[in-house]
């Protein structure tokens, strides 16, 4: 049977998510939602119906089975609850909430017995990425022996038409705006995805290059992480700089951030954006060169390197592979891949970066989701 789905926002994301269910045969977009008066030609142009909230969808003809939010970040809960109590399975956009308590309190309403038959997944879309899904499948297979540290990257420039008009909320800290519930989260989930949970983070600010006000929002920070599992890492994010070192301009998965034409080029180009070191090899991405002693007498810098560059599994789409695991875990055919749980995880680390860069101190994070992060 045919999935009803509905798009709650008509911002950048919600066309892009729309035209996944439109491709999908298994879905039918019936709804798109938002409250500025743009909304409708969105929708008009989506071919689909148009309402100005949530409240008059759910008591419309066009009732869905699922809906994907795409709202700002500090309206993901109040949304995602309304579609909740509405008995409506939802994906919701990255983050999960703009803070800990009300990230909470969502998991709290999603969790109660009469929600049981609900799904709620956290669209942190990277983890279908083709450059994402190939990392997983080469760590897992042990090829880089055991891990031990990762070096990251997220930095690039951002104009500011990209914060004027609807998208004002985004040099905002108190709407939820700033690079690191923005965009690091995303990196926050990858990291977590490959070495499972962070549990200490150190940041160190960035000289802001914004005036204040209008924006009052983090610009960027270099940070360090230990894992649960002993990985350490670093990582430099900042939404400041010309740079192709992220992860848009190093995949080409953002169609409206120019891919790195240095990215098509040789292994080691220059335009990685991930470093994962293993006790056997280490690996950059997105160019997927192994660096190792294979075929050595021994591991030992006085010995050449072999170099060996891994092929994609595909080009899948991201968003179109996330839709069609929504619609699986939806028929009971999955487990969530990203489910609320892991949202609040990656939303706490990205708390604990804040906390960090406000104090110049480390932060520790409690493995336990309930659990408050130490002072």
């Amino acid at each position: 049977m045919t999935i009803k789905v509905a798009i709650i926002g008509a911002g950048l994301i919600g066309p892009r998510h729309a035209k996944s269910v439109i491709a999908n045969p298994a879905t039918e977009l019936v709804a798109l939602v938002d409250p500025m008066p743009t909304g409708s030609t969105t929708a008009s142009e989506l071919g689909t119906n148009y309402y100005s909230t949530v409240a008059e969808l759910l008591n419309s003809p066009d009732r869905p089975d699922a809906a994907i939010v795409c709202t700002p970040n500090h309206t993901h809960v109040p949304v995602t609850k309304e579609l909740l109590n509405g008995n409506v399975h939802v994906l919701l956009e990255k983050p999960i909430s703009d803070t800990l308590e009300t990230g909470r309190s969502l998991l709290e309403l999603a969790h109660a017995p009469e929600n049981a038959h609900l799904k709620l997944l956290v669209g942190h879309h990277r983890r279908f990425n083709p450059y994402v899904r190939a990392t997983k499948s080469i760590l897992e297979s042990g090829s880089l022996g055991r891990p031990i540290a990762i070096n990251g990257l997220w930095t690039l420039y951002k104009p500011e038409s990209y914060f004027a008009g609807n998208g004002s909320w985004r040099a905002s800290s108190e709407r939820g705006g700033g690079v690191v519930p923005i965009n690091l989260v995303h990196d926050i989930d990858l990291m977590h995805h490959f070495f499972g949970p962070i549990v200490r983070v150190q940041a160190e600010k960035i000289l802001p290059q914004r005036s204040a006000p209008p924006h009052d929002a983090d610009e960027g920070a270099a940070l360090t992480f230990r894992f649960a599992s002993g990985v350490v890492g670093s990582f430099m994010v900042c939404d400041a700089t010309p740079s192709p070192h992220n992860f848009e301009t190093g995949t080409g998965e953002n169609p409206m951030i120019a891919r790195s034409t240095a990215t098509a080029g040789d292994a080691g180009d220059g335009s990685d954006f991930y470093r994962i070191f293993g006790s056997d090899a280490s690996l950059s991405v997105p160019d997927l060169t192994r660096w190792s002693y294979d075929g050595s007498a021994e591991k030992s810098w006085s010995n050449p390197l072999k170099v060996e560059k891994i092929e994609l599994p595909d080009h899948a789409a991201p968003f179109d592979l996330q839709l069609a695991h929504f619609v699986e875990v939806i028929r009971g055919q999955a487990v969530p891949s990203c489910s609320g749980e892991e949202g609040l995880r990656a939303l706490i680390v990205c708390e604990a970066v804040q906390r960090a860069m406000r104090a110049g101190q480390p932060v520790d994070i409690e493995v336990d989701l309930l659990a408050q992060s130490k002072e």
